[in-house]
């Protein structure tokens, strides 16, 4: 008798995605490697690149983090109506498309946005969004809301009992219960939020401001796009993979682990409750600083709805389309990994975060470009990367249900002689609606809101909504890009609401 569900479940769709996902990392990095110029070495440009690369990831990561600690703890002392919305709402930055938060803090902080023209009011002088100081902030602005979120669970995991021994003891809590914690949990949200900033394409490429400003990822565009380098181009890929997986593996070494204990499921009560309004100026002031930038996307994108050229309403169903052919691929490989099982499965899924979706992009293009133009490919390979590069969050969702449905049915799924399709078919595919919604939401919003491979591809003929935003930011039609924008967030919002909405509606509560 069979001991795994996995043991009955099909095998061969999870090879498949595993050797997609092999081709798509380590057989497009052999492309670049191949096509490297290593004798060349790389030039004094290449290394500002490199320390521009690390050093805003180094910043963006620290001011994240240490803004969030005192928001988190804020958040876990006080408890005040609309609380669980606004926590909730702090993850729309993770889902929002890269250049409609770009415009959003270019209508706060840009040259004529609000901060500019108070300043000018009161007669200081203006400051300028772009550079290095203007790639920080928007990382910190993606960013600080997930290490919020990150942070927050690890006070929210300390068991209520050890507040209540530490208030018999009138013991210092912040000494004893919150230090502890912070030094667990604290190094691992900042090298995943490094990981993410030292990846970041869109930001650089809008707001990166000169060769000062370059990253190693928009070295790569460069290179390819504009000197048609393809040496170059495969050089700097390799070393931003380098990079790449030397914090995964970090990230890795020092996940996130619970040193509290386990306790009652009491709920916590707090005594070292001072200085309240301390805490709400906390709370408000981050919360301005998010939703500012979005309000001022939806206001100034609702009139440059009416200004949007022909080919943006094409570049969208472009988008659409996109979207929905990756949240598909996404989520049918995801739950052929979680179905297959095993070590080497959980490694192959884990392959595409230490892969660079420009360093893929720039391998499938060395591979494609002997044979045909890379051009009428723009839409194909967008979908396939961008599908992989969300890999590892749907099959985070999808694989903790399908192990724990082969945990409790597996042996019975079995002792009833069920096919290998039967048991997907009947057991699994009905207990999984939800991680299948929310893994398919995820990847679609990611998708629609890509500016990574599309921009090394496309051509005028194949841009999608993002890429033909930027097109109207270079062409300096910032009320026709606000309504881009706008038009990009709906339909990002919509497209994980749509597919989360169609898990949850088919699963039962």
């Amino acid at each position: 008798m069979a001991q795994r569900a996995v043991a009955i479940a099909p095998r061969w769709p999870g090879a498949a995605a595993a050797a997609l996902v092999l081709v798509l990392t380590i057989g497009t990095l052999a492309a670049v490697g191949w096509r490297a110029e290593w004798q060349r070495g790389l030039s004094p440009a290449d290394w500002a690149a490199i320390r521009f690369t690390v050093t805003q990831a180094l910043v963006s990561a620290g001011l994240s983090v240490l803004l969030a600690i005192p928001v988190a703890r804020a958040l876990a002392r006080r408890q005040f109506r609309g609380r669980a919305a606004l926590i909730t709402l702090m993850g729309a930055p993770f889902l929002l498309p890269v250049v409609v938060a770009v415009i959003g803090l270019l209508a706060v902080f840009g040259r004529a946005g609000m901060v500019n023209s108070a300043l000018v009011w009161l007669g200081l002088p203006a400051i300028s969004i772009f550079g290095f100081h203007g790639v920080v902030l928007a990382h910190v602005f993606f960013n600080l809301p997930l290490a919020i979120r990150l942070i927050l669970q690890g006070w929210l995991v300390i068991p209520a009992e050890r507040f209540r021994l530490a208030a018999s003891l009138n013991a210092p809590v912040g000494r004893l219960l919150e230090w502890p914690m912070l030094r667990a949990v604290v190094p691992g949200v900042f090298l995943v939020i490094f990981l993410i900033c030292l990846t970041s394409f869109a930001v650089a490429l809008t707001l990166g401001g000169g060769p000062r400003a370059t990253t190693v990822e928009l070295a790569i565009y460069q290179a390819l796009r504009f000197d048609f380098d393809l040496g170059r181009a495969a050089l700097l890929a390799c070393v931003q993979f380098g990079l790449c997986v030397l914090a995964a593996a970090i990230v890795w070494r020092l996940s996130l682990v619970d040193t509290m204990g386990a306790g009652l499921d009491r709920t916590v009560q707090r005594w070292d409750l001072r200085w309240p309004m301390l805490d709400y100026l906390m709370i408000a002031l981050v919360a301005a600083f998010l939703f500012t930038p979005l309000a001022m996307v939806v206001w100034r994108g609702v009139p440059g709805l009416a200004l949007l050229p022909a080919e943006v309403w094409a570049a969208a169903g472009r988008s659409v389309i996109v979207a929905g052919a990756s949240a598909l691929l996404c989520t049918c490989m995801a739950l052929a990994l979680a179905l297959r099982g095993g070590r080497m499965v959980a490694i192959t899924g884990v392959l595409p975060l230490a892969a660079s979706g420009l360093v893929v992009g720039t391998g499938a293009f060395l591979l494609v470009y002997p044979f045909i133009n890379p051009t009428r490919l723009a839409l194909p390979v967008t979908v396939l990367v961008n599908a992989t590069l969300a890999l590892p969050f749907a099959l985070r969702a999808i694989g903790q249900t399908v192990e724990g449905i082969d945990r409790d049915f597996g042996r019975l799924g079995a002792s009833l002689g069920l096919s290998r399709w039967g048991w997907v078919r009947i057991v699994v595919l009905p207990r999984i609606p939800r991680p299948l919604g929310f893994g398919a939401g995820l990847a679609a919003a990611l998708s629609m809101g890509d500016l990574g491979v599309i921009a090394l591809f496309a051509g005028e003929a194949q841009q999608t909504l993002p890429l033909a935003m930027y097109r109207l930011m270079g062409a300096y039609r910032m009320e026709a890009a606000a309504g881009a924008a706008l038009m990009l967030l709906a339909l990002s919002l919509a497209a994980f609401w749509i597919c989360d909405r169609g898990g949850r509606g088919n699963a039962d509560l």
